[in-house]
């Protein structure tokens, strides 16, 4: 089971917004430029996590958007919910009435532990948690390195 582009690049975008928090409103194009998504897709992701109440657009001379709260307060589930839909690997964890089946289906259990699985995960990190991750990535990446003019 894989996750769509969608959601990793979403989930980068956010990551980024949250990193540059303290910062102000964060525009469309720099984002994409750090994150390597093109503007246009980008642009698509961000209107579907602003639909979802996870982002906002800054409404000052410096367009550009914030996350629309702490990041201490919005669940990695809640983005990917919001680019991705449900995280049901097959349809009829959400509806059984979709399968005959279902009633005597000895996989559905299966895949509704496996939804479940995965939410609580998704649940249990912030979108903070992924920011200050990225933060000490970076630091190891840069920590003994050299610059000679």
């Amino acid at each position: 089971m894989k996750l769509s582009t969608k959601a990793r690049y979403g989930m980068r975008a956010m990551v980024d917004l949250a990193l540059h928090y303290e910062k102000g409103p964060i525009l469309l194009k720099d984002i994409a430029k750090r994150q390597e998504v093109s503007m246009k897709y980008l642009d698509h992701i961000i209107s579907t996590l602003r639909a979802n109440g996870l982002i906002e657009s800054a409404k000052t001379r410096h367009s550009g958007y914030v996350v629309s709260r702490a990041p201490c307060q919005i669940k990695t589930y809640e983005i990917i919910k919001a680019v991705e839909g449900s995280l049901a690997p097959v349809d009829c964890v959400d509806d059984p009435k979709i399968c005959h089946r279902a009633d005597f289906c000895a996989t559905l259990n299966l895949w509704k532990k496996l939804k479940k699985s995965m939410r609580d995960v998704l649940e249990g990190v912030t979108l903070e948690d992924l920011a200050n991750e990225q933060k000490e990535i970076i630091e190891q990446k840069t920590k003994g390195q050299m610059y000679y003019i």
